[in-house]
């Protein structure tokens, strides 16, 4: 059986969990007031706001792009507004359904995958954006041995590209990335596998199916 390496801010009992990224959280001065919604793409997002007061801030509903994204915020008291599909680009259209007069904060990330919020900017939409944190590479993931025929998750283009700094990905590994963004950060002649949604246990269940 091929050992499943899993490379993610998350772990899973059955990966050897490799945590890929490590966070530095900042604390922008912020006047909440000032929004009617927030957008939240990551976890780290939610993290971020447990450096404020809860009160100043909680009752803003969030558009969560996932239901983990989702969770996280719910998990400190906060009402979710709606779910994307997942992916950045998915906002987009749940954005619209909004009127332009609303008032957005994208909690974000220093690099973001996508450009969703730059093109509703474009349609009228008013959105600000503060950065919330900044991912850079772990040690771990630097320095993680892997087997070449392992199964190895990637939860992140930035999880892919810091692997790759220090790593080649072998044509005898099972490369199974998250979702479409992750994919477009696969190196060309590489073949992947697509989990079917964007979660860790979709993903591990797919692993888990190719891992024999």
């Amino acid at each position: 059986m091929r050992s499943i390496y899993l490379f993610s801010i998350s772990s899973h009992p059955d990966a050897v969990s490799v945590p890929s990224l490590s966070i530095t959280f900042f604390k922008p001065d912020l006047d909440f007031s000032k929004y009617d919604a927030f957008i939240i793409t990551s976890k780290q997002a939610s993290k971020a706001l447990q450096q404020y007061q809860t009160q100043s801030y909680i009752s803003i509903p969030a558009l969560c792009v996932s239901q983990a994204s989702a969770k996280s915020y719910e998990a400190l008291g906060g009402k979710v507004l709606d779910v994307g599909g997942g992916y950045g680009d998915n906002l987009r259209e749940k954005i619209k359904n909004y009127p332009k007069s609303m008032r957005w904060l994208y909690l974000r990330a220093k690099v973001v995958a996508s450009d969703f919020v730059v093109k509703c900017k474009k349609e009228g939409y008013n959105i600000d954006e503060i950065v919330m944190y900044e991912s850079s590479c772990s040690q771990d993931i630097l320095n993680v041995k892997v087997p070449e025929d392992a199964v190895l998750i990637f939860t992140s283009p930035s999880s892919l590209e810091c692997f790759l700094q220090t790593h080649t990905l072998s044509k005898r590994s099972r490369v199974i990335v998250i979702g479409k963004t992750t994919a477009q950060a696969v190196p060309k002649g590489i073949e992947y596998h697509l989990s079917e949604s964007t979660t860790v246990e979709s993903c591990m269940e797919l692993a888990k199916r190719v891992q024999k």
